[in-house]
């Protein structure tokens, strides 16, 4: 009996083994995720549109990390009349041993945002930024969007890595910009009466205002000579990379432990040209605390990039500073240094410099998983810290020229009663750091949603409550 017993317990173990082995994660095939794009940023206003991922697993071997991935996204910002186009590919086995990841992107920026030079340096007026209600104070008679320009983007990028040795990759590619700059592209607001009823002109069509395009920091800078009309015009960069990756991470869309670390050299050859340098170390430690959802897990990054060498010594082309390189696209724009990509918290591009350096910290904490529709989910918390300082000036030289005790004043701001000053060099060597916390939803373990909050304590860059949502870990 006792026998008995003790292979039916024996037995039960065993179909317990199987069952819960059955449970394991895996997934085979194909995998879709799609999600509308109705997000909100301080920036750019509300989303809309649609995102998504496209998995294929294969035979589940390689589960997490697919066999080839498809990434786009369609979407237009209410605010900033933003409208992004994008289709990216990403795989480790189409060809053997050699990873490639190539996408294009279209972007068109009507509204987009100029701060100034070099971070903290560039003083940022909040009464006068982007609203329409000086119109009665300008000599026009029109209202401001003192930070406004246009630009549109057409990118194409190919990189590459192959194996060296376990873990040491090499890794190489080329990256193609097309940029159009010019002045901010208004479709101007209805004018309202004291009731809110829209104001009518003669023919019986709403009333509009429009932004004054000559009433902004950009000809600011040009009268002060920082800035020149072929500035402003756009251009073409054709950038070839090359360098190491090293890479022991145990999978790639959330780690829970490795190392992640590149160093590269990145090259304009068409155009104004210039070589940078880029570094980026990511460290991921699993902290060994029982949650039943997965261990917590510590994530950092250290991050350099700085320009070397430019051609006459004219630095990098204003279109392109705020291009920040990297081998594997983790979101559709890789631009800095504010905004999602870098340093969370602070306006998008606010910081424009030759070189800068930053960390970014976070505790990344799955609260609960669970299946559902035969899709694997899990929800975690983030908390971060990120911080950085610029390393090299944009610019400096010519500041220095026109700078008076470093600072520099707009006389158009003074005739109406506001703060002239809008750039003062004794700030550039500031400290920039903020903090704040993310939530993220994922689904088997590669399409993860987020939405992060954060705020900047530096003084002069505090874009209130900044609130980011899109798709992955930011590292």
């Amino acid at each position: 009996m006792k026998k008995l017993l003790l292979t039916a317990l024996l037995l039960a173990l065993g179909l317990s083994a199987v069952a819960q082995e059955e449970e394991k994660e895996m997934k085979k095939g194909w995998s879709f995720g799609v999600l509308p794009t109705a997000t909100y940023s301080v920036d750019n206003g509300f989303q809309a549109g649609l995102f998504g991922d496209v998995y294929y697993y294969g035979d589940g071997s390689t589960y997490p990390d697919p066999v080839h991935k498809i990434s786009w996204e369609g979407s237009y910002f209410t605010h900033s009349h933003r409208m992004r186009l994008y289709l990216a590919y990403d795989s480790k086995y189409l060809i053997p041993n050699m990873r490639v990841n190539a996408s294009v992107t279209y972007v068109t920026d009507p509204l987009y945002s100029f701060w100034g030079f070099n971070g903290p340096a560039a003083m940022q007026n909040y009464d006068i930024w982007g609203n329409r209600k000086y119109a009665d104070l300008l000599p026009s008679g029109k209202n401001i969007n003192y930070y406004g320009m246009s630009r549109n983007m057409l990118r194409v990028l190919a990189n590459f890595q192959g194996r060296i040795t376990d873990n040491l990759n090499w890794a190489a590619g080329v990256n193609f910009w097309h940029w159009t700059l010019g002045q901010m592209k208004d479709n101007g607001a209805k004018l309202k009466d004291a009731n809110g009823t829209n104001v009518k002109d003669a023919d019986g069509k709403d009333k509009l205002f429009y932004y004054d395009q000559d009433f902004t920091l950009v000809e600011a800078y040009k009268a002060a000579g920082l800035l020149k009309d072929e500035d402003l015009v756009g251009g073409n960069a054709l950038e070839l990379n090359a360098g190491v990756v090293f890479d022991t991470r145990d999978m790639e869309a959330a780690p829970n432990k490795g190392i992640w670390a590149e160093a590269y050299l990145n090259g304009n050859v068409i155009g104004q040209q210039y070589l940078k340098a880029c570094a980026y170390f990511r460290h991921y430690i699993s902290i060994p605390i029982h949650i039943p959802a997965g261990e917590p897990v510590f994530a950092y990054r250290l991050a350099w990039q700085q320009t070397l060498w430019s051609k006459n010594n004219a630095g990098t082309p204003f279109f392109m500073l705020q291009n920040v390189p990297l081998l594997v696209q983790r979101n559709m724009i890789s631009e800095g240094f504010g905004s999602s990509n870098t340093i969370r918290g602070l306006r998008e591009n606010r910081i424009l410099a030759e070189g800068m350096a930053w960390i970014n910290t976070e505790l990344r904490v799955k609260l609960v998983k669970f299946k559902l529709f035969n899709q694997f989910f899990y929800v975690a918390v983030n908390p971060f810290f990120d911080g950085g300082f610029i390393t090299k000036q944009y610019r400096k030289d010519a500041i220095d020229k026109v700078a008076v005790d470093g600072k520099i004043y707009d006389p158009r701001l003074t005739a109406i009663g506001q703060d002239a000053l809008i750039y003062d060099a004794n700030k550039a060597g500031q400290f920039i750091y903020s903090a704040g916390a993310g939530l993220k939803i994922a689904m088997n373990q590669n399409f993860i949603v987020s939405a992060e909050f954060a705020k900047c304590f530096t003084p002069g860059l505090d874009a209130g409550l900044w609130i980011g949502i899109g798709i992955n870990y930011q590292f």
